[in-house]
């Protein structure tokens, strides 16, 4: 919800020239048509999930990529990392 509402806010105020969202939730689809059809907008859809293009967005977005599963990874903090009170473990999830 916060991803749609500051989506649509800064569309309305100007605040970029393209939009490019990391999902693959169609629950953003009414946002980025908003975004896209009614303030004339480009709205990009970088894909973060192995599998499918979500389908409604493939339908509305300006354009849509998928990230590949090897720069997801290498983007990644190290599995463990240091702060003045000590180690922080990475989830085994992430």
């Amino acid at each position: 919800m916060n991803l749609a509402a500051h989506l649509l806010r800064d569309a309305y105020n100007r605040r970029f020239d393209v939009a490019v969202l990391i999902t693959n939730d169609s629950d953003l689809l009414e946002p980025v048509r908003i975004v896209k059809d009614e303030l004339q907008l480009p709205v990009g859809i970088l894909n973060p999930h192995p599998g499918r293009h979500s389908k409604q967005l493939q339908q509305i977005a300006t354009f849509i990529k998928r990230i590949r599963q090897a720069d997801l990874a290498a983007a990644q903090c190290p599995k463990i990392v240091f702060d003045s009170k000590g180690p922080i473990h990475k989830p085994a999830t992430w």
